[in-house]
């Protein structure tokens, strides 16, 4: 395996379009990264300048110490598995997994060794002696992992190989692909991966590190961790995390140490939670708080935020409660063995932040301000 390095890499199309802005990534030897963001965020064709099917148009793309900008893809050592599998319908599975030795003359005994390992690691034994059709959306899956697999290539490339799947379906192959790059990394083997997804459960969940894209822009590269705890700006704070982050407009006043934030004529005093890590003047600025960082009190409580209910999601477990604040609306995560039954729309109720936990981004450029 090898580290991977993407040094000012551009995208222009010929028309002008400039897809992809100069970004600069560095993938470790053996690291799970994950590419995220909406669609049309670039980050496919990020993935597939990587692999050579798009030709950058500035910058250099290096997988250990060899540039690969000019190189063809079946020369860059890379292994691709895409969103809809790309099996070869006349080919059973052992014919598929092992299609990529046998073009490469590999011999017969090394093909057959690989084929019986790859098909045992990923537990589709029994399915070599089925043609694709007789495959189920996971089972065909595991073969396009395996076909990718036993080339052991320098880096593997995913493009959201797991859309096509039902919700159950991608959560258990979710755990499959991480617990494979586990294995591998434990035998020695570690496995280089570029996994491109728009479902942040799954960058979440999968990821070493996760790389937030838009409109062809890196916003931030961080362990999922980081990236919900300390979200670089605006972006990256309402794209990660479920519910999304809420986003508010308000004004800080005052003097460092006694600053307040006003929204909508309530006011939030900033105290010792926050203050240290504030590095922002007074003026106009986004106020950010995480669902699950509200906590539901009685209405006109000191240091919350009154508001009027407007919608009550029931989600087993908890309940989302939106509530409108002014002319915006937030949401507040409540635990369900916590929550009041007898609320209803139209209630009033408090919503009092855990100052803490407070975001400060800029109100023009997003940055966060309150990471200090």
């Amino acid at each position: 395996m090898a580290e991977l390095k993407l040094n000012a890499v551009e995208k222009t199309y010929g028309n002008g379009f400039k897809a992809v802005h100069g970004i600069d990534l560095h993938v470790a030897e053996g690291e799970f990264m994950v590419l995220v963001g909406p669609s049309g965020c670039a980050k496919s064709t990020t993935l597939r300048m990587i692999a050579g099917l798009e030709t950058i148009t500035g910058g250099e793309v290096r997988i250990g110490d060899q540039v690969v900008n000019d190189l063809v893809p079946g020369k860059r050592g890379i292994a691709m598995v895409f969103q809809n599998y790309a099996l070869y319908p006349h080919m059973k599975v052992r014919q598929n997994l092992s299609f990529g030795l046998r073009l490469k003359r590999k011999p017969k005994e090394q093909i057959e060794r690989s084929t019986a390992e790859v098909s045992g690691v990923l537990e589709i034994e029994e399915l070599l002696d089925r043609l694709p059709k007789q495959l189920s959306g996971g089972q065909a899956q595991r073969v396009a992992v395996g076909r990718a697999l036993i080339k052991q290539p320098e880096v593997f490339l995913f493009d959201e190989p797991l859309s096509n799947l039902d919700a159950k379906l991608r959560a258990s192959m979710r755990v499959r692909i991480t617990d494979l790059h586990k294995r591998l990394r434990n035998e020695g083997r570690p496995a280089t991966v570029v996994y491109v997804t728009h479902d942040q459960v799954e960058a979440m969940t999968m990821g070493d590190r996760i790389c937030v894209m838009k409109d062809g822009h890196i916003m931030q590269v961080a362990d999922p961790t980081t990236l919900y705890d300390r979200p670089a700006n605006a972006f990256v704070a309402g794209f990660i995390g479920m519910p999304e982050m809420n986003l508010v407009p308000a004004v800080l006043s005052g003097e460092y140490g006694a600053q307040t934030l006003t929204l909508d004529g309530q006011t939030l005093t900033v105290g010792p939670g926050l203050a240290p890590r504030l590095s922002h003047g007074p003026g106009p600025v986004t106020l950010g708080v995480r669902p699950q960082h509200l906590d539901l009190v009685v209405a006109d409580s000191p240091d919350a935020l009154t508001g009027t209910i407007t919608n009550l999601e029931f989600m087993g477990h908890e309940v989302n409660l939106h509530a409108k604040v002014g002319d915006a609306v937030f949401v507040c995560v409540v635990p369900s063995d916590q929550f009041d039954r007898n609320l209803q729309r139209g209630d009033r109720v408090g919503l009092k932040p855990r100052v803490e936990k407070l975001h400060v981004f800029d109100a023009e450029t997003g940055e966060n301000f309150s990471l200090a």
